[in-house]
């Protein structure tokens, strides 16, 4: 079934209900954003030649057309290439060449440095504010979304490519109602009072997110903004009311940090679903002492988009169950459509509470890489999902993340964990940020080094300094886990998910090093 039958299908039922917003301004109701992706699909195919399983490519800042421009395409047949706006235009170059788009909507500037990275190549650019696109969405509308089967591909997601060039996850429409039936059993509930903001990037899980809300008849908040504003999210959810939101950790905790500061309560705000990278114990526990029990958490990656397990909101502001700090600093259990399983390196399960590489499988686990028949096959192996993320399971099924397995130190022969570490570091009070990473050791094969933001020194006490940090490390984890070396910046490298780029820190350190042989 084409995903896009469930607009078609929330058109006809909640024709009246409020659906697209730009900030607290309704744009459109369900009738209308029905009629406007059904438009835009029969423009696609008319006066563009989109056939079903063609790629259309979405290079855009936030904003409510985004959502219409998807489900346009998905109404004419064709997969959505969502490429992360903050790429280099060479970078989604890349990735539009890669995947055959046979159109790109664009956003300005966007689409103007992207005609100048494809000079060499005849490509219809469609810019989403544009007389162009207000054409399309006045076309004749198909009747229904074009028919497709559960393994035709839906979104063709690329991976950040942090270890070479990125590679094109297939995601099926089954893969996506599997998703959305899991989000529903296992992370929330939605209901047509809901507005799903949109703070952070449409391209990601933020996007996937719009489906279920589709389904229910919520509400598309997009902010004028068009990304992350603690002050404007919380001005939204006191107007608009019953806002859910999917957020990165380090979104999480610039919001908790900015409700402090303004003394905000999080009222309007009914539910903050995190994930996309690790949440350090330390800062959910601050998160749900001062905005409230509204938080879910989810574990997925691009090839099992959102879906691999899930810590309800009840576990996560749990604080009565005996281990509940343990279970709060993991990412929950099992989501409904998956197994997981943690093995070693040969694919053989390990016992439980030991260490090894979590395996997933189950119906929203990718159809595999774009004409990438190596990686598939390295990835995808008896029908498990081989997810390069290191993993314990306990006995009631809470599974704890250690690290990705390229990130695992090893020093004296030991395995070591940085985000063990990390977390250590993490509850002294001068830590603002950490991450840690091996670098190589003559003696010991690695060493651990830790790259620390300070808190900025205050009238009561001063930053940090590497023999602080070394103490405290002492009286929270072995000795052999400490940092070697610290290093003090400013800031971490990110992504713009949040997610710390250790690829970057390795780099920096190598770079540093290159002139002193045999220093750190």
């Amino acid at each position: 079934m084409n995903v896009a039958e469930w607009l078609a299908r929330s058109g006809r039922r909640y024709p009246g209900y409020p659906a697209l917003f730009s900030g607290e301004t309704q744009l459109t109701d369900y009738q209308g954003f029905a009629r406007s992706a059904a438009a835009i699909g029969a423009g696609l195919r008319v006066r563009y030649g989109i056939a079903p399983g063609d790629r259309v490519a979405i290079f855009a800042k936030n904003t409510p057309a985004y959502l219409e421009a998807m489900f346009g395409a998905w109404f004419a047949g064709a997969a959505i290439v969502p490429i992360n706006a903050k790429l280099h235009s060479k970078e989604a170059a890349f990735i539009i060449e890669n995947s055959g788009a046979g159109l790109v909507f664009a956003t300005a500037p966007l689409g103007g440095e992207l005609a100048g990275a494809l000079a060499d190549r005849e490509l219809k650019l469609l810019d989403l504010e544009s007389a162009e696109f207000e054409t399309l969405r006045q076309s004749v509308p198909l009747d229904a979304p074009v028919e497709r089967a559960n393994m035709d591909m839906a979104w063709l997601f690329y991976t950040s490519g942090t270890t070479g060039r990125p590679k094109g996850v297939m995601i099926s429409h089954g893969n996506m109602q599997a998703m959305v039936a899991s989000y529903f059993a296992d992370v929330d509930a939605v209901y047509p009072t809901d507005a799903a903001l949109y703070a952070a990037p449409l391209s990601h899980g933020a996007g996937l997110y719009c489906i279920q809300h589709v389904l229910k008849g919520a509400r598309h908040v997009v902010p004028v903004s068009g990304g992350f504003d603690p002050e404007e999210i919380f001005a939204l959810a006191r107007s608009l009311g019953d806002i859910q939101m999917f957020a990165a950790p380090t979104m999480v905790k610039r919001l908790v940090a900015a409700a402090r500061e303004r003394g905000e309560t999080g009222e309007g705000i009914r539910t903050i679903v995190y994930g996309g990278g690790p949440m350090y114990l330390s800062d959910i526990v601050e998160a749900v002492d001062v905005l409230g029990p509204r938080f879910c958490q989810i574990y997925g990656q691009g090839e099992s988009p959102m879906t691999i397990t899930a810590l309800d909101r009840a576990s996560v502001a749990d604080r009565a169950h005996p281990r509940w700090r343990e279970r709060l600093a993991s990412v929950g259990t099992a989501q409904s459509s998956v197994e997981v399983r943690i093995a070693d390196e040969t694919g053989v399960s390990v016992a439980t509470g030991e260490t090894g590489e979590i395996l997933v499988r189950g119906a929203p686990v990718m159809q595999g890489y774009w004409r990438d028949p190596e990686a598939t096959a390295s990835a995808l192996r008896d029908g498990w999902l081989w997810t390069g993320d290191m993993g314990v399971l306990d006995s009631d099924g809470f599974l704890t993340l250690k690290d990705r397995s390229k990130d695992v130190i090893i020093s004296g022969g030991t395995n070591i964990y940085p985000r063990e570490v990390e977390e250590a570091l993490l509850t002294h009070a001068g830590v603002r940020e950490v991450s840690v990473i091996g670098v190589p050791d003559p003696e010991w094969g690695e060493s651990i080094l830790a790259y620390v933001v300070a808190e900025p020194e205050t009238e009561t006490g001063t930053a940090p300094d590497a023999s602080e940090l070394d103490r405290h490390c002492l009286n929270l984890i072995a000795r052999f886990k400490r940092p070697k070396v610290y290093r003090f910046v400013s800031e971490l490298p990110k992504n713009n998910y949040g997610k710390v780029l250790k690829t970057e820190l390795r780099n920096a350190f190598a770079a540093e090093t290159a002139s002193e042989p045999g220093s750190i």
